[in-house]
């Protein structure tokens, strides 16, 4: 059906354009032109610009904008380092150079900049008593097929930057990892009851050692700065038992020292007695060597006087004979012819009695 002109008009010929004419006028709405709202959004634009419009306005916006982003330019490009990190700069991504601690410039977007906290020294804790992991991890097995409870500190810090933010991905993932195994090798070649006791600080050093050769293999950039073994204890599902393996330990400690004590007191006294009876024996010794030796002396001057003088020493040595053996003997002396016969019966046992009490009495006055 042709399109008519609903006041009265024509066709196409009488809308003066058909369909892509003018249209409908009148008392209908005319749609707006879209090329006259541009061109009134632009003068209203200049009408409110310095100088009422024109050219000047328009170069004005421009050096306002261009102001503005090299404003913006200067401060992406300007960065700062703090005492305790160090610039690493990277153009297009890859390594550039480093910088120290202070205000420095960079080409913003060809450079950025990474600002790790080398000076910062960072710590991990292991064991049944961190609360952000298992209670497991601290559970190793000794060198003695025990399980020991194990609770140790490791403190690092960065030592290059370059090798830090290139080589690894996660740093602090990759030292929790490589700290826990070396802890685990060092303790499956040691027993448990030597890292309970004098042997945790030489698996400190074993471990550090370890963990610092990984990460130096990894080129990590980390330095491992100290390992602490807080803790070496049995698991505690059997501690009641361990306390009573090592009471009885310490018992059997005890009764050792004391039977070493009552050995080394017998040791001492027959040592003594020992030294005690040479000592006798060797004074023995010289003093019969020292009399043997007098003896020999009287036996020779008394041979040389008696060659000189036979029959006065012969008579002597007679005399000093008899008086050495009647002075020890018991003697009755019978005086007058009463002594001659035969005796019948002589009381001799009284006459002793009579006498060992006259030499009483008479001591005793």
């Amino acid at each position: 059906m042709p399109w008519s002109n609903q006041t009265g008009g024509g066709g196409w010929k009488s809308g003066g354009g058909g369909p892509w004419g003018q249209g409908p006028t009148g008392g209908g709405n005319r749609p707006p032109d879209l090329e006259d709202l541009l061109k009134r959004s632009q003068d209203r634009l200049k009408q409110a610009m310095p100088g009422g419009g024109g050219g000047q306005s328009t170069r004005l916006i421009w050096g306002i904008g261009l102001v503005g982003l090299l404003v913006f330019w200067v401060l992406q490009s300007v960065y700062t380092v703090d005492v305790e990190e160090e610039g690493v700069v990277l153009r297009f991504g890859e390594f550039n150079r480093i910088t120290g601690p202070g205000l420095h410039f960079m080409l913003w977007p060809v450079e950025t900049v990474e600002t790790p906290k080398i000076q910062l020294e960072n710590q991990l804790n292991f064991g049944s008593e961190n609360a952000t992991r298992g209670n497991a991890e601290g559970l190793m097995l000794a060198g003695d097929q025990n399980i020991v409870d194990i609770v140790f500190t490791v403190l690092w810090r960065i030592s290059n930057s370059q090798d830090y933010l290139f080589n690894i991905r996660d740093p602090e993932r990759l030292v929790t990892v490589v700290a826990e195994s070396a802890m685990r090798e060092v303790v499956g070649r040691t027993s448990g009851e030597q890292v309970r006791t004098d042997g945790r600080l030489e698996a400190q050093e074993a471990v550090l050692a370890k963990i610092q050769s990984t990460l130096d293999s990894y080129g990590a950039g980390i330095r491992i700065t100290g390992v602490k073994l807080e803790k070496a204890d049995p698991p505690p599902a059997v501690i009641d038992a361990f306390e009573e393996v090592q009471r009885a330990e310490q018992n059997q400690n005890k009764f050792i020292r004391e039977a070493e004590q009552y050995r080394n007191k017998l040791l001492g006294e027959a040592q003594g007695e020992s030294s005690k009876i040479v000592e006798d024996a060797k004074a023995y010794k010289s003093r019969v060597t020292l009399e043997a030796q007098g003896e020999a002396q009287r036996f020779i001057s008394v041979f040389d006087e008696y060659s000189k003088a036979k029959d006065v020493t012969r008579k002597r040595l007679f005399l000093e004979t008899l008086e050495s053996v009647l002075s020890n003997s018991n003697k009755v002396i019978i005086e007058g012819q009463n002594g001659q016969g035969v005796v019948p019966y002589l009381p001799l046992p009284e006459l002793n009695k009579r006498n060992n009490t006259v030499s009483q009495t008479s001591g005793g006055q």
